[in-house]
């Protein structure tokens, strides 16, 4: 039982390791409009809520809102695909 410590140790350090990999010096990406630097993942996600609001309209002027269930649901899902999409697209690697 006393090893358990070392065990603890043993296991979570990796993790957080793993965790903290990502906190690179570099910094996020950022674009200089109007004087000001705005991230980049505000731009995607503005990106993600508008197709998430084009895909509702289109459900309802296509009648399909009457049918689906989990309307939310489903359409929070397209608008955060839409948003990864443009987050992998404009800065992946």
């Amino acid at each position: 039982m006393r090893n358990r410590g070392f065990f603890n140790a043993a296991v979570l350090a990796p993790l957080i390791a793993a965790a903290l990999g990502g906190c690179e010096v570099h910094g996020a990406p950022s674009f200089e409009i109007v004087g000001s630097y705005f991230p980049g993942w505000m731009f995607c996600g503005l990106i993600g809520i508008l197709s998430a609001i084009a895909v509702r309209v289109g459900f309802v002027a296509s009648g399909i809102d009457n049918v689906l269930p989990y309307q939310l649901f489903v359409c929070s899902a397209i608008g955060l695909c839409c948003g990864l999409l443009a987050w992998l697209l404009w800065f992946g690697q």
